[in-house]
């Protein structure tokens, strides 16, 4: 039988193939290639800019009230380069696509797609909403719960995902065995152990979404809010009279009298609005940055005061210093994920670039003749961003 060599595009496909399937937060987001990142002449730098809704206010009465058009966006850098560097031999190159697929390219692109989807995860820091359960178990009725705030934040009933860690992904499956499903996914929870589709959400697990380290902050922390205007005003930070401990960036804060108003009716929803710390904070006065901001009026607004004060309590979600594991819903246009092209290099053995799912993928491979070996490298280049993160909730549990 004639030897079968291994071509660029197959081991290029063959390992864009392996990476996908193995990347279930990145592949159930929004995932951009553009490949204007690599045109010679004509690179657009290493920035998307990708936009977001437009908000207006509403009119009462007959008189004309014309309002401009303010169009914001947010910026997406595709500037982080990860990859695995293999040696074959001379003898390797000889094997069949499959062989090679299972002894090179799978534990290759696995530790690969791992470190990506590790990266992106990092995101989950960005959401503000969450629902917090530490020390307990998780349970369907705080999905729920987590439902109800995408709800409310008028997330899209399509596209949406529950990503557990592997104790929610017990808890969860452990609650819900006796509810009624459909059959076929009763067979996933026997067979399989975990949940296929139930709440509006379709259930995945995940080894690599990290426990929240919750900082050190006391809860005594307090802010001035009778100084917040109500004329569209955008605070991004909420400044801090008293309090100790430190604050961590993904760290869930309320301020008593600041509640989350109906995206489109602006009315108050009842339920005090959350925040994320954006950055560490040391601790004592100054001012903590947060996301979303502080916005009593105009067309985007998410707050209203019901109550004002010098002295408002700052309450600090979760038990100081303590880590708790996180588990994710989101739907689709929450994140994106963004590759783009590599350079190709001239005057190698071979190299070739593969686009698959929104994912690039450069392989190149040089002959070394001292040792007859092909060092061989597998990159992408990529960037990660969080859009709208009204559109995702975490759960704390355990």
């Amino acid at each position: 039988m004639a030897n079968s060599l291994l071509t660029a595009v197959a081991v290029t496909r063959e390992a864009l193939r392996i990476l996908h399937q193995k990347l279930n937060f990145v592949g159930n987001i929004v995932r951009e290639y553009d490949d204007s990142f690599a045109k010679s002449g004509a690179k657009i730098g290493d920035t998307l800019k990708i936009r977001l809704p437009n908000q207006y206010t509403v009119r009462t009465g007959a008189t004309l009230g014309a309002q401009d058009t303010s169009e914001t966006s947010v910026a997406l850098q595709v500037a982080t380069q990860k990859g695995v560097d293999l040696n074959f031999t001379s003898a390797d190159l000889t094997m069949s696509l499959d062989d090679f697929s299972s002894r090179i390219l799978e534990p290759a692109m696995s530790v690969l797609a791992a470190n990506i989807e590790a990266d992106a995860l990092s995101m989950y820091k960005d959401v503000a909403n969450s629902v917090w359960n530490g020390g307990a178990a998780a349970t369907l009725s705080k999905v729920l719960q987590g439902r109800k705030i995408l709800q409310d934040h008028l997330t899209p009933s399509n596209d949406r995902t529950a990503l557990l860690n592997t104790q929610d992904q017990v808890d969860i499956v452990t609650d819900v065995k006796g509810l009624f499903n459909a059959q076929e996914v009763i067979a996933k929870q026997y067979k399989e152990g975990y949940v296929g589709r139930t709440a509006g959400f379709d259930f995945a697990e995940n080894t690599l979404v990290p426990a929240h380290a919750r900082g050190a902050a006391n809860g005594a922390y307090t802010t001035n809010t009778t100084t917040l205007a109500a004329d569209g005003t955008e605070y991004a930070a909420i400044t801090v009279a008293t309090g100790t401990g430190t604050l961590k960036k993904g760290d869930v804060v309320t301020v008593a009298g600041i509640n989350r108003v109906h995206p489109e009716s602006k009315a108050d929803q009842g339920v005090a609005r959350q925040f994320v710390v954006t950055a560490d904070y040391a601790g004592g006065g100054g001012a903590v940055s947060i996301s979303p901001s502080i916005i009593l009026g105009g067309a985007k607004q998410n707050c209203i005061a019901t109550a004002t004060g010098a002295t408002q309590a700052v309450t600090v979600a979760g038990t100081a210093s303590t880590a708790v594991g996180t588990s994710l819903l989101f739907q689709k246009e929450a994140f994106a994920f963004a590759t783009a092209d590599l350079v190709m290099p001239q005057g190698v053995d071979f190299a070739r670039r593969e686009v698959m799912d929104g994912v690039s993928m450069r392989v190149v491979r040089q002959y070394d003749i001292n040792s007859d070996r092909f060092p061989t490298r597998l990159d992408v280049l990529y960037g990660y961003k969080t859009l709208r993160g009204a559109l995702a909730c975490r759960l704390h549990n355990n």
